[in-house]
């Protein structure tokens, strides 16, 4: 296997560029608000503690708005919109609330892409909408910084809020590469020359539509779900196809095909994000599980990285799924089993793709007939 390219000095250099300027700007803030982090001054620094995290949420929302907003304006359709766990969708043609979360990721704004015209659709805008509304957003925090200098704690609030989308804004915008992950930026231009990845952003946005509708993995297309040679998969984007070809094997009952293909996929060299890796790793443990179950091949299949997986996605079905067959075929601890059971038709009753729900309960039942 091929040693990870590094990052290229450029990239790196810019990295730690962005790491000492906000360091710098905070210190500014500090500086220019006045504040005094002196044993006597700790109702100033839980204040200024308490500022940077609802700055954060506050700036986590104007960038998944700006993904909406410039998405709308060039075509897209609204699907879905999430800040941490909240998420509201539209369903039958009102907008509802559920919960849903995704370890690693504050939000995501979902949409519908226009359709492919040429082999092509427009995705710079969306791209870069975030960091765009970001920039704005913080330009205008800053006025009002400037226009409320008379009244110290204000005039500080809004600085703080300033500086954070300043940087958050830049971080996402210019184009970088921070270690797996590609950022809006980079996406907005590579996504222009890179046919194969474009296509792969249409079908997952397709994919992602047809889910906000209802429909299973197994009735979608199967023209849309095609695995990228060994060579393709290399970039992350192309790489979730092949991953949604796993998922949907496993959707329509192959699941022979679905642990070859999960096999083949997490032994090569691929851009895969580790997020898609340890989905695979989870699906493949299930069907260990519900297949041979041995308990050799199980134990190896537990790798830490898995079970900090596990451990983070607690909540997400198709772990619960998971950690129900685990329970009952290989712990054999009844117990348990239920509880998991339990856990999961809770988590059901706001879980926003009720097609999923019902496709994991027919897995379930494989676990209680395996």
């Amino acid at each position: 296997m091929k040693k990870e390219k590094k990052k290229p000095e450029w990239q790196r250099i810019l990295s730690t560029a962005f790491a000492i300027l906000a360091s710098m700007a905070t210190g500014v803030a500090l500086a220019w608000g006045n504040f005094r982090f002196a044993i006597d001054s700790l109702p100033k620094l839980l204040f200024l503690l308490g500022a940077l995290y609802v700055a954060m949420v506050f700036h986590v929302i104007i960038h998944e708005a700006g993904h909406l907003v410039f998405g709308l304006l060039t075509g897209y359709k609204f699907c879905s919109f999430r800040i941490f766990s909240f998420m509201w969708l539209q369903e039958e043609g009102k907008l509802k609330l559920k919960r849903h979360s995704l370890a690693g990721t504050g939000g995501q704004c979902l949409m519908a892409p226009p359709d492919m015209t040429e082999g092509s659709f427009p995705v710079f805008w969306y791209n870069m909408g975030g960091s765009i509304l970001n920039l704005l957003t913080s330009a205008l925090l800053l006025l009002g910084f400037l226009l409320a200098q008379n009244i110290p704690n204000l005039a500080h609030l809004l600085l703080i809020f300033s500086v954070l989308g300043f940087l958050l804004g830049i971080l996402n915008g210019v184009p970088l590469r921070m270690g797996a992950v590609d950022n809006d930026g980079y996406n907005a231009i590579a996504l222009v020359k890179n046919p194969l990845a474009l296509e792969a952003l249409w079908l997952q946005l397709k994919i992602a539509e047809q889910s906000a509708k209802g429909v299973r993995l197994k009735d979608m297309p199967e023209a849309w779900f095609i695995v990228p040679s060994d060579e393709d998969m290399k970039n992350s984007l192309v790489s979730a196809r092949g991953v949604f070809v796993c998922n949907r094997l496993m959707d329509a009952g192959k699941f022979a095909e679905a642990e070859q293909l999960m096999a083949k996929l997490l032994s090569i060299e691929s851009g895969m994000p580790e997020l898609y890796r340890q989905i695979l790793a989870c699906d493949r443990l299930f069907l260990e599980l519900v297949g041979e179950n041995r308990q050799d091949v199980i134990a190896a299949m537990q790798t830490k990285d898995l079970q900090k997986f596990r451990k983070a996605m607690k909540h997400y079905p198709g772990v619960l799924r998971t950690e129900y067959a685990l329970a009952l075929r290989h712990d054999r601890d009844v117990v348990k089993a239920q509880k998991c059971l339990e856990e999961f038709e809770k988590i059901a009753k706001t879980y926003p793709y009720p097609q999923e729900i019902e496709a994991e309960r027919e897995l379930i039942e494989v676990a209680d007939n395996a």
